[in-house]
């Protein structure tokens, strides 16, 4: 439209010009004539018609030139327009929405000249601790450089987006024949990201995770799309952060299928929550100078109807990373306090709670709540954290610890031997039993019966006065070694797999220990006597 009347203007611009030429030459003489040498009177309507030709010749150009400025500066600011559609502001490379078309375009080269192409995502490790850290101007500072350091290093022909946060994408071609051209690349990217960033006042140090594909077909005929470039290099780099971060992965069809059952391990679990598929199991804790059962210990279980049983070992990190992990928790908590409180007054429930649990400050209250609404007493509870918690929050821990031992709930140091709890911590915190982490109790099966790592836990334990509980014990060797240690419990396969609450409850019954509303359960026969009864407390092999 502003094209049309730039036209129209110029065109009655011109036709001012030609009517000022042809009146100008008829009425300019007259006016002379008459000025000058008292001649004919000039045509005052020839006079007239050029100055309006005059003033319409100004007006028109002066049109014309406002008319052009206006094209210019929208051209300009369709030109901004399309440069903040296509390009980063913070960084000046592409964004998301122009790295599709810009790895189409690069493959088409690439492969016009016989080549392939390599796809690159970058992610900055922990960027978020160097927001909170030093502030997000210090992180946008860092970015920014960051990627003018990522540009010195690439080809001409390569491509480089942010493609948000903390997220490059690198697009570039390569010969087919030499694929590690690309991973001397990659080295190069981590060479650069490795140097401090010095900054105003301010030195960061980052490290970054890659992952790698290329669009070379694994098999003929097979059709590699931009988007499926950059869900293959996203899937490599998740490798990456879950194998440590720092390093680099290229792209494996393993990883497909892998972050597929991920996915349906995430959906299952949201599922599983909502229909009552999670239910706790129970392992035998056995008091190994008496052989007498003393408690057991909850195990989390999952029967998904997709997938079978599934271990915790599978599913409790999953929960624990999508935030489900302190509702699967209380959900299976609520069962096993209603579970136990059947079980005679001398048995114990043992509940392994995960660091996660223990950041919300809230937690202590919320078990107490659940063992009130159960009618459980709190001396019969035993909450069990790992030795890795420690290192997160010591204060919170230490208050925790101290707000359930003052119910009356006892807490035990779980794993011990695989975290880095110092002497001090172990005298200052307030733990009432230690756990042997089962990778040491294996080694008195290869070493034959005798572990330097297993007797020095067992002597500190004594030397803090804190019992000792083994894990993993799995055959005789193991559990003859433990019997000649002294005052521990034991639990493990030899007694026994984990069972539901159906089959602990049977055991008990049989062995009379069980109570309905407080009151024992004790078998019939009049003949039995109290031996007989410390017999059937001792039977628990299945």
């Amino acid at each position: 439209m502003t094209a049309e009347r730039d036209v129209i203007v110029l065109v009655i611009t011109l036709a001012a010009i030609v009517l000022f030429v042809v009146s100008g030459g008829l009425a300019v003489p007259q006016a002379v004539s008459e000025f000058f040498f008292a001649g004919h009177k000039a045509d005052n309507v020839l006079l007239s018609a050029l100055l309006l030709n005059i003033a319409l010749i100004i007006f028109g150009w002066r049109r014309y030139r406002e008319l052009r400025a206006e094209i210019e500066q929208r051209t300009r600011a369709e030109e901004q327009a399309r440069l903040l559609a296509e390009l980063d502001p913070l960084t000046g490379c592409l964004n998301r929405r122009s790295m599709a078309p810009a790895t189409e375009k690069v493959r088409a080269a690439a492969h016009a000249r016989g080549q392939a192409v390599a796809y690159c995502l970058i992610d900055v490790d922990h960027f978020k601790q160097i927001n909170d850290v030093y502030g997000h101007v210090a992180g946008d500072n860092a970015l920014v450089e960051l990627c003018r350091r990522f540009h010195k290093v690439l080809p001409e022909e390569a491509r480089l987006a942010r493609l948000g946060g903390d997220e490059f994408a690198i697009v570039m071609p390569y010969d087919r024949d030499r694929p590690e051209r690309v991973d001397d690349l990659v080295i190069r990217l981590f060479e650069q990201a490795s140097i401090p960033f010095d900054l105003d006042r301010v030195t960061i140090e980052a490290t970054i995770c890659v992952g790698v594909t290329s669009d070379d077909p694994t098999e003929p005929g097979e059709e590699i799309s931009a988007e499926t470039l950059m869900h293959r290099a996203d899937m490599a780099m998740y490798e990456a952060k879950k194998q440590g971060r720092n390093r680099y992965f290229w792209f494996e069809p393993s990883m497909e299928s892998e972050l597929r059952f991920r996915n349906e391990l995430e959906i299952g679990i949201r599922r599983g929550l909502q229909n009552g598929e999670f239910e706790p199991f129970y392992e035998q804790q056995i008091d190994l100078e008496s052989g007498d059962l003393v408690g057991f210990e909850m195990l989390a279980r999952w029967r998904s109807p997709q997938l079978g049983m599934v271990s915790p070992e599978t599913f409790i990190p999953v929960a624990e990373e999508i935030g489900l992990i302190n509702e699967l928790s209380e959900q299976l908590m609520k069962q096993a306090l209603v579970d136990a409180r059947e079980w005679d007054d001398s048995l114990s429930l043992s509940v392994n709670i995960s660091p996660v649990q223990l950041r919300d400050p809230w937690f202590a209250q919320k078990l107490l709540k659940q063992m009130v609404a159960a009618k459980f007493p709190p001396y019969r509870l035993e909450i069990e954290i790992t030795e890795s918690c420690l290192h997160e929050n010591v204060g919170m821990v230490r208050s925790m610890i101290t707000s359930l031992r003052n119910q009356g709930v006892k807490v035990s140091l779980d794993d011990f031997g695989t975290g880095y709890s110092s002497f001090e911590q172990l005298r200052t915190l307030p733990f009432d039993r230690l756990k042997i982490d089962r990778s040491f109790i294996a080694e008195l099966r290869q070493s034959e019966g005798r572990s330097r790592i297993v007797d020095a836990i067992v002597s500190l334990g004594r030397g803090l006065n804190l019992p000792i509980t083994a894990e993993g014990v799995e055959d005789e060797t193991i559990l003859a070694a433990l019997k000649d240690m002294g005052g521990l419990k034991a639990q493990g396969y030899i007694y026994g797999k984990p069972e539901t609450a159906d089959q602990v409850r049977q055991r008990l019954r049989l062995a009379g220990l069980l109570t309905e509303r407080g009151h024992p359960l004790r078998r019939s026969d009049s003949t039995s006597t109290a031996p007989h009864e410390d017999h059937q407390r001792r039977i628990f092999y299945p």
